[in-house]
């Protein structure tokens, strides 16, 4: 595949462990430069160290819109363009999810950062860039109230919610973006054996390495390459439709219209 030919600049949030790490372990051992991001700087001069290559690390809490945007305009001084994000980090289940402004953890890292990050990034990506969004199989409706942190949820309601605004999100920006870069939703496998699973599920999970190849594929592979605005489900290696919600355009609309405003508003604060 010609896209694993070229060297690209790859950026990964939620690098320090898990699917981020191994992924970025992965794509620079096959030679492309990575910037990655965490939010303990232990954790990520030990992933550094273990990735090896051409790495830049940054420090962020993603919980906190405003540091989202530092962060995005840290890396955009320092990298005049990105050919690849990543978005992962993602949280689940936490002590306490309710963050200072009243909004809830999930939404912030899962759904609002994203949109902050990538944004902020656009004009380092181009029209040949690639946007990664990690979805799930976990889909439920968004519940707007929620989103707006005027309605608490249970740990799983709110991933799952925040996954499925996460995958609107991508839909709508490769719609609004028809010209690149290109948004792709992937839920790279349920279950993978990250400490999210472990510590959610109470379970091993299964070989991250599952997650790890299809995150590559979509970064640099061609068969992603005329994928915009699709959400891939790795759990049956296909690309297929997301939950109905993401399908109804004046739903899908909203939601959007919200994380946008969320993250102007929060970023700002």
């Amino acid at each position: 595949m010609k896209g694993y030919l070229m060297t690209k600049t790859i950026l990964i949030t939620g690098a320090t462990d898990g699917i981020g790490l191994e992924t970025a372990r992965h794509l620079a051992a096959k030679g492309h430069s990575l910037i990655l991001h965490g939010r303990s700087a232990a954790k990520l001069d030990a992933a550094r160290d273990k990735i090896g290559g051409t790495t830049s690390g940054y420090l962020a809490d993603l919980s906190d819109p405003a540091e989202t945007l530092r962060l995005a305009r840290d890396i955009a001084r320092d990298h005049d363009a990105i050919d690849v994000i990543i978005n992962n980090a993602g949280v689940y289940k936490i002590p306490d999810p309710v963050t200072k402004t009243g909004h809830d953890l999930r939404f912030l890292v899962n759904t609002i950062a994203p949109e902050i990050l990538t944004r902020a990034l656009l004009s380092t990506l181009g029209e040949n860039g690639r946007v990664v969004n990690l979805s799930s199989a976990a889909q439920s409706p968004v519940d707007l109230e929620a989103l707006a942190g005027r309605k608490r949820l249970a740990d799983f309601e709110a991933y799952a919610q925040s996954k499925l605004a996460l995958t609107i999100w991508s839909r709508e920006m490769a719609a609004k973006h028809r010209n690149g870069p290109i948004f792709v939703a992937v839920n790279p496998g349920s279950l993978l054996a990250s400490k999210m699973v472990k510590d959610g599920f109470g379970v091993a999970g299964k070989d991250l390495g599952i997650g790890v190849e299809i995150l590559a594929r979509a970064a640099l592979s061609d068969r992603f390459a005329l994928a915009s605005g699709k959400y891939f489900d790795n759990d049956i290696g296909e690309f297929t439709p997301p939950h109905p919600a993401a399908l109804d355009d004046q739903n899908s609309a909203k939601v959007y219209d919200q994380i946008v405003q969320l993250a102007k508003e929060l970023g700002a604060a």
